[in-house]
């Protein structure tokens, strides 16, 4: 079983950027594809970005514009999310997650294994 530990959140002005980062322990996480989900205040969790295993193959929702980056490196055991350009609406709690398939799905009954989350706070 692979635990997931999400950190770099903060609260941030608009316009400003965060790097989000998802260490894995217990197990590597090379065959595992990887998704990063955010989940607002009264929302429901949504998607935001995946990576295959290999990272070849990314994925991202629609609603983020381009301004979300996600990688991985396997060799550290952790997985990334670049956000640029702040927004208020960007506000929510970040998840990262597995997926025992090694793909990159939108859906979170995708994904096995989930960490507790890390907090980003936008001002506007």
């Amino acid at each position: 079983q692979v635990q997931l530990v999400e950190s770099g959140g903060g609260l941030v002005q608009a316009g400003g950027s965060l790097r989000l980062s998802c260490a894995a322990s217990g197990r590597t996480i090379s065959p595992y594809g990887m998704g990063w989900f955010r989940q607002a205040a009264g929302k429901e969790r949504e998607f935001v970005a995946a990576i295959s295993r290999s990272g070849s193959r990314t994925n991202y929702a629609d609603s983020i514009s381009g301004r979300f980056t996600i990688a991985r490196d396997n060799a550290k055991n952790t997985v990334y999310l670049q956000i640029h350009s702040l927004k208020p609406e960007d506000t929510a709690v970040y998840f990262c997650a597995a997926n025992q398939w090694g793909i990159a799905p939108s859906s979170t009954s995708e994904y096995a294994y989930w960490g507790q989350g890390t907090q980003v706070t936008v001002s506007s």
